[in-house]
């Protein structure tokens, strides 16, 4: 008896039915088993790249197709030190090709929550599987360098732009969103200023308040903020989304609108969907969206990553619908080879 028949009569006489085979066409939309935090790129080089939080070291994955990147080549491109300020709990790392150069954006922190900060990896490398990630500092505000986790990259009218998910003062009392211009790929370029708190209800269920995992969405000048809001240990976690003005600067905070509802949450047994990224097919033609989520209700820290396509409102503002269905293919990035 195959795997698949064995497991499909255990589920039938548990009363349930498993999952259809998928289709050449299509796809189970769960990219990791296990994992959070995901960032999905598409290089110049055509293969897509996945890194998710391990929290012990930086791992990153890569394939030529999108729906392959679970199956794709893994490396360890980068372990801490057993001792000092960046050693422990690795959060949401990012791969970035700016300058010509590879960078990993991480938080980490030496094992005490409070002190985690933001630190950038750097590889000269053409093949970020090749060479070495090094150290190249924390990236902060040293006239602010308060608790930062979940750090991003955006360029937005000519300019580079940090944004993360830090504390107001030294304690955890809320998580606000804050952005700075760059100097370089690991140096500010000034201040930081908030441009986002948690104020609506569906950004403050639990305790504390947080608005986190920001990422800039680009689309025919337009810049949004995709963030995640409530607790990620909660069912409620959820996405909001910042606008900013058309012509407006990145660095005032009266030129960012918050839409008043949450735009991706929990529904059709998925649950807790946040700290997204985006990514385009294979031929540019769709936009698709990679998330985790928890895998059964209540369970907060056991999650997947899962992946699929959204669109646009004749609005001009993106629509991500609801979440895919466990155990339901979906159809394969549009220009995707199989």
């Amino acid at each position: 008896m195959t795997a698949f028949r064995a497991w499909s009569v255990l589920l039938a006489l548990a009363g349930c039915q498993p999952p259809r085979p998928a289709a050449p066409d299509t796809f189970f939309p769960v990219a990791l088993a296990d994992g959070a935090d995901p960032w999905v790129i598409r290089h110049t080089d055509g293969l897509y790249y996945l890194t998710a939080t391990t929290g012990d070291d930086v791992t990153v994955w890569r394939s030529p197709t999108l729906s392959g990147l679970a199956r794709g080549e893994r490396k360890v491109v980068w372990r801490p030190p057993a001792d000092g300020p960046y050693s422990r709990d690795l959060w949401a790392p990012e791969l970035h090709h700016l300058d010509g150069q590879w960078y990993v954006y991480v938080a980490a922190d030496d094992g005490d929550n409070a002190n985690h900060r933001m630190y950038v990896l750097e590889n000269p490398a053409a093949d970020p599987f090749a060479g070495e990630f090094t150290l190249k500092g924390k990236i902060a505000d040293p006239q602010s360098d308060r608790w930062a986790i979940d750090g991003t990259v955006f360029e937005y009218a000519g300019r580079r732009y940090f944004v993360w998910s830090g504390w107001e003062g030294d304690g955890d009392v809320r998580q606000d969103l804050y952005v700075a211009p760059m100097a370089n790929p690991f140096t500010l370029a000034g201040p930081r200023v908030c441009i986002s708190r948690p104020t609506y209800p569906w950004e403050t269920v639990d305790d504390p308040d947080v608005n986190e995992g920001p990422q800039a969405l680009v689309r025919d000048g337009r810049l949004f903020l995709v963030y995640s809001a409530s607790g990620a240990w909660t069912d409620d976690y959820c996405l909001g989304r910042l606008a900013l003005k058309p012509g407006g600067d990145p660095l005032d905070p009266a030129a960012w609108g918050k839409h008043p509802e949450p735009v991706f949450r929990s529904a059709g047994g998925v649950f807790g969907p946040g700290h997204c990224s985006f990514v385009k097919s294979p031929d540019g033609n769709e936009d698709w969206i990679a998330y985790h989520a928890s895998k059964r209700p209540g369970v907060s820290w056991d999650r997947s990553v899962r992946m699929q396509a959204f669109g646009w409102r004749p609005d001009g503002t993106p629509d991500f619908g609801f979440p895919a269905r466990p155990g339901v293919p979906i159809r394969r990035p549009s220009g995707e080879r199989r």
